[in-house]
């Protein structure tokens, strides 16, 4: 397990150890309940953490600036195909508190021209909508894994492809 995974994995089960406690009647050795308790968001997250470091696309990298933050974090997307080959585009997630009945909000931090990336850097991705008339935008199912593959796919040879089908199809 990388380093930055194992210290924030840690930091978070301490205090998840510590709201358990709290529950049990034992009162923690500083302040106030409520700076302990974990909230649903954290508890998913340390899952999720877990799961999306087993499943990460090797042209993917994740960061955590604030290792007690796990709610925060960047994703680094090097494609090794297509149009992008050869750049690196840095993306900063945040995991509101209502998630997973909401979506991460996703920021590209790279200036890039790409159609599903404005030049402010919102994202145009069906699963980061909360609401979406094609039925493929958020559900409670989804997880952080199908966002960062969801982002890593905006660069990939498919893309190519579907462009390609596009002109094909519709362009001629």
């Amino acid at each position: 397990m990388c380093e930055w995974w194992s210290v924030a994995m840690l930091t978070l089960a301490s205090k998840l150890k510590r709201e358990e406690g709290v529950r049990a009647g034992r009162t923690p050795s500083s302040s106030n309940d409520a700076a302990h308790r974990v909230s649903i968001r954290d508890r998913l997250l340390i899952k999720e953490v877990a799961e999306l470091e087993v499943n990460l696309p090797n042209t993917c990298k994740v960061s955590f600036p604030d290792e007690n933050k796990l709610h925060q974090f960047q994703l680094l997307i090097f494609p090794d195909e297509g149009y992008y080959l050869g750049g690196k585009f840095q993306f900063e997630i945040e995991v509101p508190e209502a998630y997973n009945m909401v979506p991460p909000k996703v920021k590209c931090l790279t200036r890039i021209w790409h159609p599903n990336i404005a030049e402010t850097g919102e994202i145009c991705l069906s699963l980061l909508r909360e609401h979406s008339i094609d039925g493929t935008g958020w559900a409670p199912t989804r997880t952080l894994k199908d966002v960062v593959w969801g982002l890593n796919s905006l660069f990939t040879e498919d893309f190519r492809s579907k462009v390609q089908d596009f002109i094909k199809n519709y362009a001629r």
